[in-house]
């Protein structure tokens, strides 16, 4: 009988460690970067084109490489940051298994030049599909250029599983963002399809994070410091009033290398614990440096998860240090770019580190003291806050009629409607009697017992089911601002815009695009009031980049769900007249879910006649 096992070409081992190195065009461009500050780069150039499909190119001034090195960075395990298995615990650099230049090479043309500062030529190598092409020297300045063309070219059903182009730009934005965090002191330029989107001088991390994500962050940041024996943390805090509804503004950086770690992101929520509204997350920039010989970065290809050998004392440092900043930072009303949180962190025997953790790394450390600040400062902050709650209610202006006029729907919207009527209650809204508690719920009574309505929950049924009308009829109502408004948002979010813009003008809003990079908003959907157009805008576009991922979900529906989410919140306490009561409650019951938001929550609950006998007795 023959023989089964056999070795793999080294052409097909190749693409399959692509697999799990090369996912989608932003990991050419993770790898590619890092490669590039691996070889002390003070300046790095990112050229996309097609979404990365097309082209990546990186060029950098690093230190280049010699003509065997050029030809070997494409050999599979053949890396210049380690000799031997202790090394994975010593690392220093981005990149150390070896993996990436083979596995892109596998699965792309890739063409790189590149010389040191003591060769007068340069060495151009170009290969395809793992096929050396190409070796010969040229004029090339210092550094190293490599450009990567038709990714996945050779493997097209992996091709066919990239995202649009929208949702891979989004990604490798992401990765541009985590690596001009983690290195404020490089010059970096982002240009895409001919495009500038970022030029960010070397600077301050303060004054990159602004330049990354825009002027408003520059009031929200208050810096975070704290130094142990075991583990330092540098970077900065959003004050709690910024907290934003969606996740993905949060950044943890170990040895300025970006991770992903839900246990230390539940450290730094517990600090915010009491100061956030439910459902709201802060902003974020942290930065951990710690010895290489207390942490295990080799889990995984992707290098983002990394392992702590103390993680307890880590989660303990992380909350009293962000419970510290936020005690001495919430009254402080801007950002101090004068304050540099760039860092070299020299390495700390792992000898020391034990000696001085039961005293450094207790996770009550603090804690009492810097609570009380917390509360103490809190409280001065929001003193007066509910007086001036009440006087914007008495001066906003009441619901509109608009808000209540009987949406159309589609024929099979009625009779799912009708469905859910007949299959939940036996409700008949010809006859009942409702009346309104604590300006947040409608009780409504029938001949059956009691309804309790969420307000609020209810409002959100109502516009989604009216926005999803406009979404598929494109016949959304628009009415004009007095005054346009200008969209501040980042050049990420501009390619969210651009994605939905068309989905947004069905809603009703009028958007105009000036000098290539700026939206003004000209008009917003018709029966919203004074709805802020930037805020309005801004939600959307934060619940469709959060949700970019849940395929369970169509755009419209993540732009109706963001929309009626926005809009239903200044109704979340308001009084209402009988009228308009009334007219709340026939919409409801005719809606396509009475029982549930377009969040999944619950909107109602019956109450029959002898639960409500029980209760009282």
């Amino acid at each position: 009988m023959r023989d089964l096992i056999q070795l793999l070409p080294d052409a097909i081992a190749n693409q399959i460690a692509a697999g799990e190195v090369v996912q989608r065009p932003a990991s050419v461009v993770k790898e590619l970067m890092e490669n590039a500050i691996d070889a002390q780069a003070t300046y790095i150039q990112l050229i996309i084109k097609d979404a990365g499909k097309g082209l990546i190119q990186v060029i950098d001034n690093g230190t280049g490489m010699s003509e065997t090195d050029a030809r070997m960075c494409f050999e599979r395990h053949a890396t210049s940051k380690i000799k031997k298995a202790e090394d994975l615990f010593s690392i220093k650099t981005m990149g150390f298994r070896g993996e990436a230049m083979a596995s892109i090479a596998s699965v792309a043309q890739v063409e790189l030049k590149t010389r040191r500062e003591q060769d007068e030529l340069g060495t151009l190598v170009r290969i395809e599909a793992s096929v050396l092409k190409v070796q010969e020297s040229i004029q090339q300045p210092l550094g190293t250029s490599i450009t990567v063309k038709n990714l996945f070219y050779n493997i097209p059903a992996r091709r066919n599983f990239l995202k649009s182009n929208p949702v891979e730009i989004r990604h490798i934005l992401d990765e541009f963002q985590h690596i001009a965090l983690a290195h404020p002191n490089i010059q970096f330029s982002f240009v895409q399809n001919d495009q500038e989107t970022y030029q960010l001088p070397a600077e301050k991390l303060g004054k990159r994070i602004v330049d990354l994500f825009g002027k408003g962050y520059r009031e929200q940041l208050a810096s975070c410091e704290e130094d142990t024996s075991y583990v330092c943390i540098k970077g900065y805090v959003g004050k709690p009033e910024h907290a934003k509804k969606t996740r993905g503004e949060q950044f943890f950086f170990v040895n300025d290398r970006y991770i992903k770690n839900a246990y230390l992101n539940h450290a730094v929520m517990s600090a915010y614990e009491r100061l956030l509204p439910e459902g709201a997350f802060p902003f974020y920039v942290l930065f951990l440096s710690i010895d290489p010989s207390h942490i295990d970065i080799n889990v995984h290809p992707t290098k983002t998860e990394i392992k702590f050998d103390d993680e307890r004392s880590i989660y303990a440092i992380v909350q009293a240090a962000v419970r510290k900043t936020l005690s001495i930072h919430n009254l402080i009303p801007s950002l101090d770019f004068d304050t540099n949180v760039n860092f070299n962190i020299p390495h700390i025997p792992s000898g020391q580190a034990a000696q001085d953790r039961s005293s450094h790394f207790s996770p009550n450390t603090s804690s009492s003291h810097s609570n009380k600040n917390v509360q103490d400062a809190w409280k001065k902050l929001y003193e007066g806050l509910q007086d001036n709650i009440q006087a914007f209610e008495q001066q906003a202006p009441a619901i509109k009629a608009p808000l209540f006029e009987q949406p159309t729907y589609s024929s099979e919207t009625i009779l799912q409607s009708r469905a859910n009527q007949r299959e939940n209650t036996e409700f008949n809204t010809s006859n009942f009697q409702v009346i309104q508690i604590l300006q947040k719920y409608l009780a409504l009574s029938w001949s059956n017992g009691l309804i309790l309505i969420d307000q609020k929950r209810a409002y959100q049924r109502i516009l989604y089911d009216q926005f999803m009308d406009h979404l598929q009829r494109k016949n959304g109502a628009s009415q004009q601002l007095l005054f346009p408004k200008l969209l501040h948002i980042s050049p990420a979010d501009q390619l969210i815009l651009e994605e939905i813009k068309e989905d947004l003008l069905y809603l009703g809003f009028q958007l105009a695009l000036e000098d290539g990079a700026k939206y003004w908003v000209k008009g917003i959907p018709a029966g919203l009031g004074e709805e802020d157009g930037q805020s309005l805008l801004e939600g959307i576009l934060e619940q469709v980049k959060h949700e970019a991922s849940d395929l369970s979900k169509h755009r419209n529906e993540k732009i109706a769900q963001a929309m009626s989410n926005k809009s239903a919140i200044r109704y979340q306490q308001k009084k209402l007249s009988s009228e308009e009561m009334t007219a709340m409650v026939e919409q409801l019951f005719a809606s396509s879910n009475p029982n549930s938001s377009p969040n999944g929550e619950q909107i109602s609950r019956a109450l029959g006649l002898q639960e409500i006998i029980n209760l009282l007795h």
